[in-house]
């Protein structure tokens, strides 16, 4: 497995053996001694799977009483995805990166806990699988804005198709600092 630093410490790009022939292609997508050795060290509780059309944006979430981080991949299409540093003090704090990842490219991102992660759907669908280091928790739910002015991400969606809850967050700027890692 191949590891790749991102801008963001701790976030990272993770290319896998992928061993094609005329039959197609096979890869371990999760390999827990690999994953230690590139330096991904946790235990996954949770693996969560959803498939949005062109245009959806999911994010930018994360949890707070119960953080998690996650192992991204994406099992068909392609989504623009982006993590942004939320955490209070953090020599990153408000910065973000953003990476295309397409299924053909088999290539898996992970997310620490501590950042806010969200992303765009750029193929007519995209599969998105992702594992999680810890449960889902509704009462430690959270989020920052999709399109936060001062963040500037540049999302590859004018008219995003967005839940009302992703709508409705706040700018990092104004998000309560007790609403944050």
């Amino acid at each position: 497995m191949k590891r790749i630093e991102t801008a963001l410490p701790g976030v990272l790009l993770l290319e896998p053996a992928v061993h094609r022939d005329p039959r197609g292609f096979f890869l371990e997508s999760y390999n827990q001694r690999a994953f230690e050795t590139a330096g991904v060290v946790r235990t996954w509780v949770q693996d969560n799977h959803s498939r949005s059309s062109c245009g959806v944006v999911r994010g930018l979430h994360f949890q707070l009483g119960r953080p998690q981080a996650k192992l991204i991949r994406i099992l068909q299409g392609e989504v623009y995805d982006a993590v942004v540093d939320v955490r209070k003090g953090s020599p990153t704090f408000g910065k973000w990166i953003g990476e295309l990842l397409r299924a053909d490219e088999h290539r898996m991102l992970f997310v620490p806990e501590g950042f806010a992660h969200g992303f765009c759907v750029t193929s007519p669908t995209a599969e998105f699988s992702y594992k999680c280091s810890d449960y889902y928790s509704p009462a430690d739910e959270r989020g920052i804005l999709w399109n936060d002015p001062a963040l500037a991400i540049p999302w590859p969606v004018t008219f995003p198709v967005l839940s009302e809850r992703d709508r409705n967050w706040k700018p990092l700027a104004r998000t309560d600092p007790k609403d944050l890692p």
